[in-house]
């Protein structure tokens, strides 16, 4: 037998982190009403958490890209050449 390394590849990182005692117990009876571990409950909400502030940093960057004086004015040539591709009906 030749001696080796065991590598354990692990998928979840264990953490410890504290939170108020209202909090934990609040958390505690919404992962119980909704059937879920605690870990599933922490992991479903920091992943929400961390989508929000994606979307937030992606609107802030768009924002710096199309913000301006114009912010939601079309071109009036622009917008008198789509008009002009409308038909009669569909103009508003």
């Amino acid at each position: 037998m030749t001696a080796g390394i065991t590598r354990v590849i692990l998928t979840h990182m264990k953490t410890a982190i504290s939170i108020p005692d209202r909090l934990f117990e609040a958390a505690e009876s919404l992962a119980k009403s909704m059937g879920l571990s605690r870990s599933a409950l922490y992991v479903q909400a920091v992943e929400r958490f961390v989508a929000e502030q994606e979307e937030g940093e992606i609107t802030a960057r768009l924002n710096e890209v199309y913000g301006g004086d114009d912010r939601g004015e079309l071109d009036p040539g622009l917008l008198a050449l789509q008009m002009a591709s409308l038909g009669e009906e569909e103009a508003w």
